[in-house]
């Protein structure tokens, strides 16, 4: 599989790239950016092209490896997939639910294989740990602080206008999703409440019958971030596991996905569809938060 890198900023540069040229089963064929200059950089450093044009790059490509703002995401990944590209995004895959719906429907068009790069759901012990719960069905409650410390520490997504303007419910929170609803099924009703800074506060109730609380943040004081997930049930308390592995590495576990979805495997549990009902539940989420009030999707 040929695979195209679409992005040029800060995970582009340390971890699509790095990720695509040194998996054994791609050939990395090129990248294209919004500043040619940082197209040129990688391209250089990898030993690819730089395209002047994103068309130029779908017309010499198997799949992309998207690694944009999520407004500019979504653009171009409706457009890789009319071209009949298989697609590996970030998260979110859009920032409202018409431009999300907008590549799902072009995905299944076209009968494309999707994975959405959620970083926990792909290789180290969570992923087997994940599944183990998933396999039970005595779930209570959950609780999920996944407090980062972006717009408070020296960090290089700090500057990022999309992450200033939608903080962490749309950053951190397809996160937490990602670990919550495989587990504890869909989400039927969200409330949500403000904290201090872009802090965001949930409550969700899922189709099971179990309920989750949800802290997100990204303004948390460096000493106190952090990330826990807690599951209690039937047979008690289990904690997400502490360590999962470095984001090439996974990365290159979602292009393991990619490949075995597009070679005729079954969809990956975070394909599009699944991104697509991320963002559903986050808008969701945002209506409570402005509106003040309880919302059933």
């Amino acid at each position: 599989m040929r695979i195209g890198l679409l992005g040029t900023g800060p995970w582009a540069h340390t971890v699509h790239a790095p990720a695509l040229a040194g998996h054994p089963g791609v050939e990395f064929a090129g990248v294209w950016g919004r500043r040619p200059e940082a197209a040129a950089e990688i391209a250089a450093a990898h030993g690819v092209r730089a395209y002047d044009s994103v068309d130029g790059l779908l017309a010499d490509v198997d799949a992309v490896s998207v690694a944009l703002a999520p407004q500019a995401q979504a653009d171009v990944a409706a457009r890789a997939a009319a071209a009949g590209r298989h697609l590996l995004l970030d998260k979110p895959v859009a920032l409202t639910v018409p431009d999300a719906r907008r590549i799902a429907d072009a995905v299944a068009a076209g009968g494309l294989a999707s994975v959405v790069f959620f970083t926990l759901r792909f290789g180290g012990e969570r992923v087997p740990w994940l599944t183990e719960q998933a396999a039970r069905d005595d779930w209570f409650t959950a609780r999920c602080d996944w407090l980062g410390s972006v717009f408070t520490a020296d960090s290089p997504y700090a500057a990022s206008p999309w992450r200033r303007d939608k903080g962490a419910l749309w950053d951190l929170g397809p996160h937490a999703l990602s670990l919550l609803l495989p587990v504890l099924g869909d989400v039927d009703v969200v409330t949500a409440a403000p904290g201090p800074g872009d802090t965001v506060h949930l409550v969700l109730g899922h189709s099971g019958g179990a309920t989750s609380s949800l802290a997100l943040s990204l303004t948390t004081p460096p000493a106190a971030a952090g990330v826990a997930l807690e599951l209690r049930g039937e047979s008690g308390t289990v904690r997400l596991p502490d360590h999962g592995i470095p984001p090439v590495d996974a990365l290159q576990q979602a292009v393991d996905a990619l490949l075995a979805a597009a070679g005729g495997g079954e969809p990956h549990p975070c394909d599009v569809a699944f991104g697509l009902r991320v963002v559903e539940i986050l808008a969701a989420a945002e209506q409570a938060l402005t509106g003040g009030a309880t919302v059933r999707l």
